[in-house]
């Protein structure tokens, strides 16, 4: 199986495995980690790094420590909200975000550009996504995306106005992986699975009340699911990389180690077919009503 696979149909290419880099920007990593941490990524032979606007130094530390190498990998961030000055959601916030990012970043074009997560009506009504099409048309940036769930997703998969999608694609939350990508790929749509381990709910003994984890971890008990020889996290990295639609699937982390030892899994290739049918059998018998997890 490829690692670098086409992205949709943007002319972009990606690795099966990117990097989330929301907690690169977390003030609990230096600088030096940061910095150590990116460029591992880079060298592993992964080519897809994804942040956003909210993700605290992460934007920063891009531009910093990597934008030397900005030829070796595509460059994916989330933007509508949080710049001095502009009120959230608003096609000048838009147009304002990406110069923000494209300076922070240290770089002359953006890859892929993401609205985040923006409420329905927000799509429909506000500009925003129009603001992004024309900021493609300027050549500020390649392919205008958006991120999120649900009737949003779908609302963007199903319009004429994005390149590519982001979202939540896991053993226990595949609403979009079975309801939104079949569409997305014939479409030509590139797609990014976010939260492909799901929080990593087998961490947990008991329900994680107050968790992210808690509602995947009731998810997974229901399934009761038997990995066999696999661990859980082998098992949910191969399952979410390798789905059908998906181009990448990243990992969030600050561990260089963690992210490592996620990037040896995937290169194992996909699971064995008869246990993704289980995973999906799985799924379906329990279902009820299950909604995709922003």
């Amino acid at each position: 199986m490829d690692w670098i696979v086409p992205f949709g149909s943007t002319g972009l290419e990606v690795s099966r495995i990117g990097l989330g880099a929301g907690q690169v920007g977390s003030s609990s990593l230096d600088d030096a980690e940061a910095g150590k941490l990116l460029n591992a990524v880079i060298d592993s032979g992964v080519t897809l790094i994804d942040t956003a606007r909210g993700y605290g130094l992460s934007e920063e530390r891009i531009g910093t420590y990597i934008s030397h190498q900005r030829s070796e990998f595509v460059l994916s961030t989330k933007i509508g909200y949080g710049v001095d000055g502009f009120e959230n959601w608003t096609p000048e916030i838009i147009e304002a975000g990406i110069d923000r990012a494209l300076k922070l970043m240290n770089t002359d074009v953006l890859d892929i550009v993401h609205l985040h997560s923006c409420p329905l009506d927000t799509l429909r009504n506000s500009g925003v996504a129009e603001a992004l099409v024309k900021a493609k048309e300027n050549g500020k940036i390649q392919v205008a995306a958006y991120s999120g769930e649900n009737d949003e997703l779908e609302w963007a998969v199903e319009s004429t106005l994005f390149g590519s999608v982001e979202t939540s694609v896991s053993i226990c939350d595949q609403l979009s992986l079975r309801q939104y990508l079949p569409t997305a790929s014939e479409k030509g749509l590139g797609v990014i699975a976010k939260r492909p381990i799901a929080n990593a709910p087998w961490r947990f003994a008991e329900r994680p009340v107050g968790d992210y984890a808690e509602e995947y971890w009731v998810r997974l008990q229901a399934m009761d699911i038997d990995p066999g020889d696999l661990p859980w996290q082998e098992l949910a990295v191969r399952f979410s990389a390798y789905a059908p639609g998906v181009c990448s699937a990243i990992v969030g982390t600050g561990n260089l180690n963690h992210f490592l030892s996620n990037v040896e899994l995937a290169r194992k290739g996909p699971l064995p077919a008869e246990l993704i049918e289980r995973i999906l059998q799985a799924y379906d018998r329990e279902n009820q009503g299950w909604t995709g997890q922003i």
